[in-house]
């Protein structure tokens, strides 16, 4: 998921066609949502980068370290490219073997943390992201972050993330949250969830 091409951050394009997620996210969402607002945050993050020490660094070592305007433009890109991931078209998916259980460990079983998850989102004040999480102890957490905020700030490993700004869902489904939260969910790439989540556990067998 690295948008950086030569020391040039770069709007990601996204892995399905705009109209594939539909109805549960309408292409005119994506077209506004991608285009345009994921598109400006890369934008402003290459004008803001030039003459800093982060210029030409990995995004998420920007993300885990600069502060300000710098960023909030860094943390959108990549919260945004993260998003993109978690949803997909494609039907009937399931977490993997692990995940599968670290999920029951963690929640009792998948239909319980999706109702949590649900209700973390719903929960959120304002503008955000709500996250599936793996923390240092390696147990799993659902959290909220507020506005550009993101996990990677605070040693978590993101494993899933909804977009809960209000330009992630207005257009499709004004106000009402909680019809774009269960519509997301109807779109949850769990083959990106597992990856990440397989990876993780990779890493930390390599670094035992």
């Amino acid at each position: 998921m690295n948008i950086a091409t030569d020391h040039v951050y770069k709007l990601p394009e996204l892995p399905y066609p705009m109209e594939a997620l539909e109805p549960a996210i309408s292409r005119k969402t994506l077209l506004y949502h991608h285009d345009r607002h994921h598109r400006a945050y890369v934008t402003k993050l290459n004008e803001l980068v030039v003459g800093t020490p982060f210029h030409g660094t990995p995004l998420e070592e920007i993300v885990r370290t600069a502060q300000g305007a710098l960023f909030n433009n860094a943390a959108q890109a990549y919260n945004h490219a993260f998003y993109w991931n978690c949803l997909t078209p494609r039907q009937g998916l399931a977490p993997s073997d692990g995940l599968r259980a670290a999920i029951k460990n963690s929640f009792g079983s998948p239909e319980h943390f999706i109702d949590q998850f649900r209700t973390s989102a719903l929960a959120k004040f304002g503008s955000g992201w709500t996250w599936l999480v793996i923390k240092p102890d390696g147990s799993l957490a659902i959290e909220n972050t507020n506005d550009a905020d993101t996990p990677l700030r605070h040693g978590r490993t993101p494993l899933l993330t909804c977009d809960v700004w209000e330009h992630a869902y207005y257009l499709d489904y004004q106000n009402e949250r909680r019809r774009y939260v269960d519509a997301f969910l109807k779109v949850l790439n769990w083959a990106f969830v597992s990856q990440n989540f397989d990876a993780a556990h990779s890493k930390e067998k390599e670094d035992a």
